[in-house]
């Protein structure tokens, strides 16, 4: 039941959406500082960067299985000491990185890293919007997910003041440590009111049986997630890459765009959301991603730096901006006795669809620029995900907490 008083649901509220902000912020860092040394880490393992970006995708195709694990403790005991055994878990594989020996060691951290990775999201986001006003769910959707892009920008920073003086390494060895300020917050935040009023004793057949039950729907979020992650990777990325390698940009001018490209998506996010408040999910993110579409030209085919500024910020607007209602979209049509699992689970198996798009963006660049890849990648994603958004179903501000399956 609610709280008698109203500041300390309040706080609670505020505590919930800024824990699990700051978890998937960190958790971004922590994928994204990999983006920024490709060529840098390939040099010291003697290997290209098209080989590189395998640690990319070694990172996306084990999410699911931190989804299912930690989807799994969160539905059977509660959110919040999942989120922080996650939190420590990815953490620490995060500063194994920084010392790995060899290409073949640091492929398989990137692999357990991945697992931490997946576990975050779900939990972290049926916490968040569990514990908001289903009125604002969308806009606090959209800040919790920008959380990745805030990640970003940090990965950005790291990148401009540490690499240029310490070396790749030393970006890894800074990504273990913030994530551990997490705890305390964490240690604040009471338990979703909404799993405590549909827990169950689960177990796996419970499990399964739910997932066929609503076969359709979790086939249709996978589909989604994976054409979603197809657009986000797909101009993300590969962005520093195709800054330093065909713009030739120096790592100061690199991580600057990046920042403001980061800027850029976490006001669309936020802003994004709450237009989702009003209008509907569908709209909303259908809106977003034509808009991407548009942009593509100035994006990647831009004349002058003034030009690349302005494009990154509204191609990155665009494209968060429709994954800022995500979290809210997805809970919404997630079953009510299994949000910590169904909807983390069926984005992470999304994921692996799309966990080879750097790989595929950098493939194709050996035929052609790597502007052109990205562009062309990027088109026809947008245009695939725009009608998949379109066709299917909504359930805009569904009560939580009524046990339905």
């Amino acid at each position: 039941m609610p709280s008698a008083d109203p500041s300390t649901d309040r706080a609670n509220q505020r505590n919930a959406v800024i824990a699990c902000f700051l978890g998937w912020t960190l958790d971004a860092f922590d994928f994204f500082v990999l983006t920024f040394v490709l060529a840098p880490i390939g040099r010291d393992f003697h290997k290209s960067v098209a080989e590189i970006t395998l640690a990319i995708t070694a990172s996306l195709i084990t999410r699911p299985v931190g989804a299912f694990i930690f989807g799994l403790l969160a539905d059977r005991y509660g959110r919040r000491l999942p989120l922080m055994l996650d939190v420590l878990f990815y953490s620490g594989i995060e500063v194994l990185c920084g010392f790995a020996p060899s290409f073949s060691v640091f492929i398989f951290l990137r692999l357990l890293y991945g697992i931490g990775m997946g576990g975050e999201w779900g939990v972290g986001a049926s916490l968040a919007l569990e514990s908001v006003p289903a009125k604002w769910r969308g806009v606090f959707s959209g800040l919790l997910q920008e959380g990745y892009a805030f990640g970003y920008l940090l990965a950005a920073v790291a990148y401009w003041l540490v690499f240029p003086h310490f070396g790749w390494r030393a970006l890894f060895f800074v990504g273990g440590l913030p994530a551990l300020l997490t705890l305390f917050i964490r240690s604040k935040v009471k338990e979703s009111e909404a799993w405590a009023a549909t827990k169950t004793q689960n177990n796996w057949s419970f499990y399964w049986r739910t997932i066929f039950r609503n076969w359709k729907r979790f086939a249709y979020l996978v589909l989604l997630m994976a054409l979603m992650n197809f657009i986000s990777h797909g101009t993300q990325d590969l962005y520093p890459a195709f800054l330093q390698l065909q713009r030739g940009y120096k790592p100061g001018t690199t991580a600057l765009i990046t920042i403001i490209s980061m800027i850029g998506a976490i006001a669309g996010g936020v802003l994004v959301g709450l237009y989702s408040d009003k209008h509907g999910r569908r709209r909303a993110i259908v809106a977003a991603i034509i808009l991407a579409l548009i942009l593509i030209p100035a994006w990647i085919a831009a004349p002058n730096f003034s030009v690349i500024l302005i494009g990154a910020f509204l191609m990155q607007f665009m494209v968060q901006g429709a994954w800022g209602v995500i979290p809210a979209h997805i809970n919404e049509l997630s079953p009510d006795t299994l949000r910590g699992f169904f909807p983390g689970f069926a984005y992470q198996v999304g994921v692996v669809f799309a966990a080879s798009s750097a790989n595929l963006e950098a493939v194709m660049s050996r035929n052609m620029t790597y502007g052109h890849a990205m562009g062309l990648f990027a088109a026809m994603v947008l245009i695939l995900g725009a009608i998949v958004v379109a066709l299917g179903p909504e359930a805009h501000r569904v009560k939580f907490g009524r046990g339905e399956i």
